[in-house]
């Protein structure tokens, strides 16, 4: 649970997201002491992400929010619909698949709306709307797989 505190790169902007109010409750309090643009993030039914089976809530510089999936513009997603995979293997693929563009679309939206609230980590000034198309923009013009292929190859 500590590993985005204690991160040796000490990036400047996180996007953490944790399985629980409490814990959220808690970073929040000591990302506030930071010097570091923050979202906290706690699926109110228990995920670590924006996962579109639920309402959110985000902790940051601006407050506390709980943000509606329906004001958002999506519809609730059945948690089949965005199932990880037994195995790691099966992860790894799904992740693959999203990334090389054969996502299914609620996977697709859960991956553009995570990567969406990163963005707006950065630039809070922005809409949710206007990163949600800049994330998306990544991902179906594949800098979203080329940047993590670069990322591949450094490590």
């Amino acid at each position: 649970m500590l590993g985005p505190m204690v991160n040796p790169a000490k990036p400047k902007n996180q996007m953490v997201g944790v399985f629980n109010l409490e814990l959220a409750r808690i970073y929040a309090y000591l990302y506030q002491k930071s010097d570091v643009k923050y979202t906290i993030l706690n699926a109110l039914d228990g995920y670590d992400e924006i996962s579109l089976t639920g309402d959110f809530k985000t902790f940051s510089a601006e407050g506390e929010k709980i943000n509606s999936i329906e004001n958002l513009g999506f519809e609730k997603l059945d948690p089949t619909e965005i199932g990880g995979g037994s195995t790691v293997k099966e992860s790894a693929d799904i992740f693959m698949g999203v990334l090389n563009g054969d996502g299914t679309i609620a996977q697709n939206n859960v991956v553009v709306c995570n990567a969406a609230l990163a963005i707006k980590t950065i630039h809070p000034e922005k809409t949710f709307g206007d990163c949600f198309y800049e994330a998306d923009d990544a991902l179906l013009s594949k800098r979203a797989l080329n940047s993590f292929k670069t990322l591949i190859s450094i490590n």
